[in-house]
């Protein structure tokens, strides 16, 4: 099931990048469009990873999604090219830009603890991805904190 999410995730956000959600673009995708439904489809994936711990399900299926995140985590700093700081109900906030290296630092946190919360999956060990989903939380967390708007 986790698989068919996943590939159900990438095939939408193909379409957002084909098609983007917002305002057209004459010289390539909407960077703000394909951002949004790439973080949407982040945040499902995040979701789905509490669900199965808080229900003490079966973690090892929590592989796929957490190395999901982990590639989006390597992808988010791209993501905020210049010129896409305004339009598009972008909730970005300035420092993504003034602060670049902090930005990317964030992401890198994130990807991180994806990576360790998807070695500890498909080993199996409920324990171990419970904590890894906490660290996860935090640094979504710490990044939204800094970097997003409300």
């Amino acid at each position: 099931m986790t698989k068919h999410i996943t590939w159900y995730a990438a095939a939408v956000l193909a379409a957002s990048i084909v098609t983007p959600l917002g305002m057209a673009r004459a010289d390539g995708p909407d960077p703000i469009a394909t951002r949004q439904a790439a973080f949407f489809l982040n945040s499902g994936d995040f979701a789905y990873i509490r669900s199965v711990v808080k229900a003490n399900g079966d973690v090892k299926q929590l592989e796929t999604p957490a190395k999901a995140i982990a590639e989006w985590a390597g992808v988010i700093p791209t993501m905020f090219p210049k010129g896409s700081e305004h339009g598009g109900d972008t909730k970005a906030l300035p420092a993504i830009w003034s602060d670049s290296a902090g930005f990317q630092k964030a992401a890198m946190r994130l990807g991180d603890a994806a990576t360790k919360l998807a070695t500890d999956a498909k080993a199996g060990d409920s324990a171990a991805v419970a904590a890894d989903t906490k660290v996860l939380g935090e640094a979504c967390g710490a990044c939204h904190k800094s970097y997003r708007a409300k």
